[in-house]
């Protein structure tokens, strides 16, 4: 028996989403937004919350700074029955925050790192990392401190039984590289967007993309937004169209897809009915502002999965 369903290790910090921001937003001026809210984000910590209160048994290992922000959100992790007794609350340290300007259409995000950077092999408890099923792993590039020992930590859990997924999210540094094609030879369930595989690739467009992923990755699920999702094994692919709900926010709808997938993958499901979680937590995502608070509703959770056979 396996204490976890799934184990995760990443950045856990929260998000100031801006709504109504100015298209342009010129020098020296004191400019309006029309709301604005404070969530739970960061990818790692966002799969996390939705996997448990999607009802998956979640461990999580993460670094915070000794700050109001780290014990908010601490304690919003733990409030979904993700276990957060691995969290090291580093002295003196800063918290990460990630500050969201939302328009109509686009968005851009600022992120302060703080202790995101401090996660680092040393860090991690691997007994503890493999006492699950299944490890997850968000943000690679964002993981600094500990994306050089990725592969290794990969090679290490599937060698302890565990099956293994990964979403990149986006490179701030936008090179595309730093070992990511070494962990992708251990990984089960890459995870990407459709921007992404193509950067990853350098494909020009995500059909090219996903069959070149798909020769070194076993699972290749690619996120297309308001057009559903694809997976690829091998020759096959299969599709998932996106549900049609009223969109409050978009931010999170990836992670949350990952969230989703992943409960069911977990439990032996087949391809169709993890892309269909995998959109409809995803939806459910998107009612709501920020990442979490969807799914931080019980009864609007509750209500949303059952509407849509959830």
């Amino acid at each position: 028996m396996r204490r976890f369903d799934v184990t995760i290790a990443g950045e856990l910090n929260l998000d100031l989403i801006l709504y109504g921001t100015p298209e342009e937003i010129p020098r020296e001026r004191e400019l309006l937004v029309s709301d604005f809210s404070v969530t739970l984000g960061a990818s790692s910590a966002i799969v996390a919350h939705n996997l448990g209160s999607l009802g998956s048994h979640v461990g999580f290992v993460s670094c915070i700074g000794d700050d109001q922000f780290g014990d908010l959100a601490l304690a919003r992790l733990a409030a979904a029955k993700t276990d957060v007794s691995k969290v090291a609350i580093l002295p003196g340290r800063k918290t990460g925050l990630t500050v969201i300007m939302q328009r109509k259409s686009w968005r851009n995000m600022l992120t302060y790192p703080g202790t995101i950077f401090d996660l680092s092999m040393e860090k991690l408890d691997f007994e503890y990392l493999s006492s699950a099923k299944h490890f997850h792993l968000s943000s690679f590039y964002l993981q600094r401190g500990l994306r050089p020992d990725v592969p290794e930590l990969f090679r290490k859990l599937k060698n302890a039984g565990l099956t293994i997924s990964l979403d990149c999210n986006d490179d701030p540094d936008d090179g595309w590289d730093g070992g990511i094609q070494e962990a992708l030879k251990w990984v089960d369930v890459f995870l990407p967007n459709a921007r992404e595989i193509m950067r990853l690739t350098g494909a020009s467009d995500w059909q090219c993309a996903i069959e070149e992923v798909a020769k070194t990755v076993p699972w290749v699920v690619v996120k297309l937004g308001s057009e559903g999702a694809v997976a690829r094994r091998e020759k096959e692919q299969w599709s998932s169209p996106a549900l049609k709900v009223n969109l409050v926010d978009p931010v999170g709808a990836g992670d949350s897809f990952d969230a989703g997938f992943l409960h069911e993958y977990i439990r032996g499901s087949d391809v169709k009915a993890c892309l269909a979680a995998g959109n409809r937590a995803g939806a459910l995502s998107v009612t709501r502002a920020g990442g979490t608070e969807a799914f931080r509703d019980a009864d609007h959770r509750m209500k949303f999965l059952q509407l849509h056979g959830g």
